[in-house]
């Protein structure tokens, strides 16, 4: 592209967009990309202070701003993303369906470290719903070189840097213990909060049993629901260090992989992670998730649901942001509870 006097450039082709801003009225083009300039452009151009201007010059070793942000955008977009249209070299990303957002953080900061350009997300592991703002891209120059374009094609890699992944259809077994619930001395108000929590993502409690402090009873009872089909296994109380609390030993017994007990989050410390043959997970819920709004069981479950397996160094990553604050009104997951992994 070449500057010209704005007197001069009738007959020339911008390569950029020239916007207009009237407070309270409008932001936007008021003139686009490819506009061929007229002698009736040119007192609208200098009214927008443009005494000058960059139209096109011939030469192939350049992309205009908006070619190159269909390329950044090619990297950062999966098949669940709407993209809007490309607009200042800008493109926007939204969520086509409710899901678990998805971040790759190591090349996200290679490609914004690369210079020129810039991607800009949401946290990663985040749920989103259908038309949820996701990200947005934009090049910083009006022009950038094709050179420089195609060596952050190769920086990025194949795999898009931005994920959504869709909740799958699933079928919950819940396994209530405690004395005091199986002979009937108190309410169960546990297994109903369970429910509904399990409902926000389309997943179905289609297993429930009470039963007592015994662990191997409850050991059995994994291991039938399991036999019977259950996408995954919520065993809810006996999750403290009390000598009756067993439902840890009741679950390692199933002989599944132990990922964590324990979790450095608030609420939620005494949570408890398992896989069984490295696919069905196996949570033992402390009594927290009955009485608090949000918990690590709020953290844990979309990802349970989008089948993104969580591993002990995620969970112990949660100790940057596992303190939820618990705010008269709550806003999760659009606040800081749960974005340290």
């Amino acid at each position: 592209m070449k500057l010209i006097e704005t007197k001069k450039a009738v007959g020339t082709v911008l390569c950029h967009d020239i916007t207009q801003i009237i407070k309270g009225v409008t932001k936007d083009a008021r003139f686009r990309k490819g506009h061929i300039v007229t002698e009736e452009d040119i007192p609208v151009l200098l009214s927008l202070g443009k005494d000058h201007l960059y139209v096109w010059e011939a030469g192939d070793d350049m992309l205009h701003e908006n070619d190159a942000a269909e390329i950044l955008c090619s990297l950062c977009r999966n098949d669940h993303m709407d993209r809007s249209s490309v607009k200042e070299g800008k493109i926007e990303l939204t969520a086509a369906c409710d899901g678990l957002f998805k971040v790759d953080k190591e090349r996200l900061l290679k490609v914004n470290s690369f210079g020129q350009m810039m991607v800009a997300a949401r946290h990663g592991n985040t749920p989103v719903k259908k038309g949820d703002k996701l990200a947005g891209t934009r090049i910083i120059p009006l022009v950038i070189e094709k050179e420089k374009m195609e060596a952050v094609k190769d920086l990025a890699g194949k795999e898009p840097i931005l994920s959504l992944l869709p909740y799958r259809q699933k079928k919950a077994a819940v396994i209530t213990t405690g004395n005091e619930i199986y002979y009937g001395r108190i309410q169960d108000t546990f297994t109903p909060v369970v429910e509904q929590k399990l409902g926000e993502y389309g997943a179905k409690m289609a297993w429930h049993i009470t039963l007592p402090d015994n662990h191997e009873e409850v050991t059995k009872a994994i291991l039938k629901a399991i036999e019977d089909g259950a996408d995954m296994v919520l065993c809810t109380g006996g999750m403290s260090v009390d000598p009756d609390d067993q439902t840890p030993l009741a679950i390692k017994n199933t002989n599944a992989h132990m990922v964590s007990y324990g979790a450095p989050v608030l609420p939620g410390a005494m949570f408890l992670l398992a896989y069984y043959e490295d696919r069905i997970p196996i949570m033992g819920l402390p009594g927290c998730v009955m009485y608090s709004k949000r918990t690590i069981f709020d953290l844990v479950l979309p990802r349970i649901m989008a089948d993104d397996p969580i591993t002990a160094k995620e969970l112990a990553s949660l100790g940057e942001g596992g303190f939820c604050l618990g705010c008269d009104v709550c806003t999760y997951p659009n606040c800081g509870f749960g974005k340290g992994w």
